[in-house]
């Protein structure tokens, strides 16, 4: 039987013998070992003769053999039982309430060999000492583990980060759990709006109320400010925030209740300020009725999956379980990554969807053909694009060739395939233009208000919206990048502006409208009002704990730099041509009535446009979009680099020269933006 335990107690790494131990190296594994054991039989031998002393169980005598040997056998008996119990497995720092209870188990199969021993050897002994025994190794063993765990937290604190926790709920409390465990953050205090919680107490942190917040930064030298309110509307969360906003502390937060509840985070995650929270509006909750018209049980294809506003189609399209998802892209590595995100999701959600990744230009229209009928394609969302204004100006061919063949090639397979809905993904740029790449996306649009046209059951429409925070290219993530490196942040403009969404929730409206199209419908996402770039700069160098260059403040400071406005940039975006509009029954969609041109006379255009590209023509390229896009005017190819190579490039704008011109092409840095 006791080779039996021996043995168990080997195996499971919780036993080490005294020959084994003398036998190996010495390794700070077995020092802690050793030490914490050595410590506990110390408390244990002053525990026995505490309980002896206070009880008077033993005379003044001297000290008998059997009382060696069952002092003896009672600290062997206490080591196997704290070896037993795993008590030298688990790290003190992290010592929690599972941790008190083996104690208890352990000391209490002590002070129980404690009781057999003088029972065997007929020692005289109170009736209580074993009691007392054990309630003082109880303590002692407790309070030295104890002492241990606030020394190591100590020495730790000293480098760790000061913050404060913004809210004294259940995810708070989680949060303090889960940073005591590491040693990257100390929290200080908790801070919350509830009067009931204010000037209470959570694990030895005062909770205290929002107004005493900044004098609490000061007097602790708080580096960040931790936002636990995951379940707070978004009009409360953006109270706090702008109420942080002057403060220099860098402010960040758990997930929101929404991406707990469904596994997608857990409140450890600490991360920066939400993007949508950035936007100070909030999103209009989807109609699932609407999202699943066209995609339950159904063939779905993504053209540009890969890409951010492809990939978020997909991540939602998925979730409505279509019969078969089709990714379509150009890249290998950005399918890859869309697919294994997707499968994650459909693992976790227990989806029967299939997935199919295709690797495939939109520029084929033999190759789309044969996918649409191949698998019975349903629903066509067509997000491929070119869509980086400096990069379009530098490639004008190429860009117009992918933005308007594409769409051209996509539309007449989906028509010839029986598609049913087929949804262009097109944007602000598109109004009135003044690049290329915007003049290019309201050809692609002409192009579906043409096909509209036949007699065929396809729906044809089209959603135009404006920037996405958070898709690549974007303003957003090149501002975490730039103030990440100290700054300075670069804004093209003081006064520009651009109309701002979430990318969930354009990609939860595009799949709404696309559901309520009647045919060449263009449709208009409600962007709220236009936020000033640099407001949306100032506003995250704030909340990153900096300020702006001139403020009078101890902190950090991070510059904005003016740069100019880029190549077919201009100051402020439009959504709509005309005046012409009206409503859908969804709050934050509209359906713009706009002019088309006749299919016969647009597909000759775009023949011809599609031939220019192949020929490198950038002049007769923009030539043909000036005759067709609306505001498109004026437009010259001063910057394609194949243009300007060439010495094709037509007079220049009298207030620059050549050499100005040339130096003004943006760096790949710029370029980002």
């Amino acid at each position: 039987m006791v080779e039996k335990i021996v043995a168990r107690l080997e195996r499971s790494n919780r036993f080490f013998s005294l020959p084994t131990l003398l036998a190996r190296k010495s390794t700070g594994g077995n020092a802690r070992f050793a030490s914490l054991l050595a410590l506990d039989l110390t408390v244990a031998l002053f525990a026995v003769y505490g309980a002896l002393l206070i009880t008077g169980g033993r005379g003044r005598g001297p000290v008998e053999l059997i009382e060696f040997v069952v002092l003896g056998a009672l600290l062997f008996a206490t080591a196997i039982s704290f070896i037993f119990l795993g008590l030298y497995r688990s790290l003190i720092r992290h010592m929690g309430q599972q941790a008190v209870w083996d104690l208890a188990r352990a000391v209490t199969l002590s002070a129980l060999s404690l009781v057999a021993l003088v029972h065997f050897a007929d020692l005289d002994f109170s009736a209580s000492a074993p009691i007392l025994f054990w309630l003082i190794l109880f303590v002692g063993s407790g309070a030295t583990r104890m002492m241990m765990r606030t020394w190591h937290q100590a020495s730790l604190g000293r480098d760790a980060r000061r913050v404060i926790i913004y809210g004294a709920g259940e995810s708070g409390r989680q949060l303090l759990h889960a940073l005591n465990h590491g040693a990257s953050y100390q929290v200080v205090a908790f801070v919350d709006d509830d009067p009931s919680v204010v000037n209470s107490v959570i694990a030895g942190r005062p909770v205290l109320s929002a107004d005493q917040l900044e004098s609490l930064i000061v007097e602790f030298d708080v580096a960040q400010v931790l936002l636990a309110v995951p379940s707070a509307t978004h009009e409360r969360r953006r109270e706090i925030i702008n109420s942080l906003v002057g403060m220099p502390v860098h402010v960040r937060t758990v997930p929101k209740i929404s991406e707990l509840v469904a596994g997608r985070a857990s409140v450890n995650q600490i991360q920066d300020v939400d993007l949508d929270d950035l936007l100070g509006r909030d999103p209009v909750p989807p109609h699932p009725e609407l999202i699943d018209r066209c995609i339950s049980g159904k063939v779905v294809m993504v053209t540009g999956a890969g890409g951010s506003i492809g990939a978020e189609l997909c991540r939602q399209i998925i979730e409505s379980e279509p019969s078969d998802l089709l990714l379509l892209d150009t890249s290998e590595f950005s399918l890859y990554r869309v697919e294994r995100e997707l499968r994650t999701i459909q693992s976790k959600l227990g989806l029967r969807t299939t997935l199919v990744t295709l690797l495939g230009t939109v520029r084929d229209e033999e190759r789309l053909r044969a996918l649409f009928s191949t698998f019975k394609v349903d629903t066509v969302y067509h997000a491929a694009a070119y869509k980086h204004v400096p990069m379009v100006e530098h490639n004008i061919a190429e860009g117009v060739a992918n933005n308007v063949q594409g769409t051209l090639n996509a539309a007449r397979a989906a028509q010839r395939a029986g598609v049913d809905t087929f949804v262009l993904i097109s944007t602000d740029k598109a109004v009135r233009p003044a690049n290329v790449m915007g003049a290019s996306k309201r050809f692609a649009e002409l192009i579906l208000q043409g096909m509209s046209q036949l007699e065929t059951p396809t729906r044809f429409c089209i959603v135009r919206f404006g920037n996405v925070l958070g898709s690549s290219g974007s303003v957003v993530p090149l501002f975490r990048e730039q103030i990440e490196q100290g700054g300075p942040v670069t804004v093209t403009h003081p006064e520009v502006s651009r109309y701002f969404m979430s990318i969930r929730e354009a990609a939860q409206l595009v799949l709404q409208a696309g559901s309520m199209g009647t045919g060449g419908d263009v449709f208009v996402l409600d962007m709220g009002e236009p936020i000033r770039i640099v407001d949306l700069a100032r506003r995250m160098i704030r909340l990153s704990g900096y300020e702006l260059e001139g403020e009078a403040s101890d902190c950090e400071h991070i510059d904005i730099d003016f740069i100019g406005l880029r190549p077919g940039e201009k100051l402020h975006e439009e959504l709509l041509l005309g005046t012409s509009v009206t409503g859908t029954g969804h709050p934050m969609i509209m359906r713009a009535e706009e002019s088309s041109v006749p299919l016969e006379e647009i597909e000759i255009a775009a023949d011809r446009l599609i031939e220019a590209c192949h020929q490198v023509d950038c002049g007769a390229v923009t030539s043909i979009l000036k005759d067709y896009v609306v505001g498109f005017e004026g437009h010259e190819p001063w910057y394609d680099f194949i243009w300007v190579k060439q010495g094709r490039v037509g007079k220049r704008p009298r207030a620059q020269s050549s050499a100005e011109n040339v130096a003004s092409f943006p760096t790949q840095e710029r370029m980002k933006n």
